[in-house]
């Protein structure tokens, strides 16, 4: 009602108007948000199969390299294994690369013991960290849901801890704990 009343006194704010004068330039730019470009380097097709140990024991099929580049392929497309080893099987016969994709149990049971990580810079004398922690909340039912059909809501939460490097804004270590663990308890560890 104020609106109504208040019409023909209020200041008229014309609509933004958003015209698109290279339609060219911009439908272009549309279709290459859908490009897929996959550079392999040389040293990563010599290093795809392991170099021999010579220990003794059944010898690895695939270096971490593949595993890892099956693990990074996982994460960008959100898809699980077995389509990730469908992924790079097809990427392989594209690039017309003669080389044997792992199967996704192997990707799951050795993506576990990789040290993705390791590629970190790590620090050669003291820095400065800040720890804090959040609070997730990991599932349940929505407020509207519960205020609709009433009930005791279904909420779960979990804390995340995080360290940083506040000049680096690099993050050092996460801990995803239950709400039951308190800041203080985990500041010990998460500085070791």
């Amino acid at each position: 009602m104020p609106y109504k009343a208040n019409e023909p006194r209020p200041h008229k704010i014309p609509k933004a108007r958003y015209r698109i004068e290279n339609w060219a330039e911009y439908d272009t730019a549309l279709r290459q948000r859908g490009s897929l470009t996959v550079w392999v380097t040389p040293e990563a097709i010599a290093a795809w199969a392991p170099a021999t140990t010579g220990r003794r024991g059944w010898p690895r099929d695939y270096s971490d390299v593949a595993i890892e580049a099956g693990l990074m392929l996982r994460l960008a497309f959100g898809r699980p294994w077995r389509q990730t080893e469908g992924m790079l099987r097809s990427i392989m016969d594209l690039l017309g690369l003669d080389l044997p994709v792992p199967y996704h149990t192997t990707f799951s049971h050795r993506s576990a013991d990789l040290g993705v990580a390791t590629a970190l810079r790590k620090a050669s004398g003291p820095i400065h960290v800040v720890i804090d922690s959040t609070g997730l909340k990991v599932f349940g039912a929505g407020d509207w849901l519960h205020e609709k059909h009433g009930g005791k809501p279904r909420r779960s939460w979990r804390k995340l801890h995080l360290v940083v490097d506040p000049d680096r804004c690099e993050i050092f270590v996460s801990e995803l704990t239950t709400t039951d663990d308190g800041d203080a308890s985990l500041v010990g560890p998460l500085l070791d």
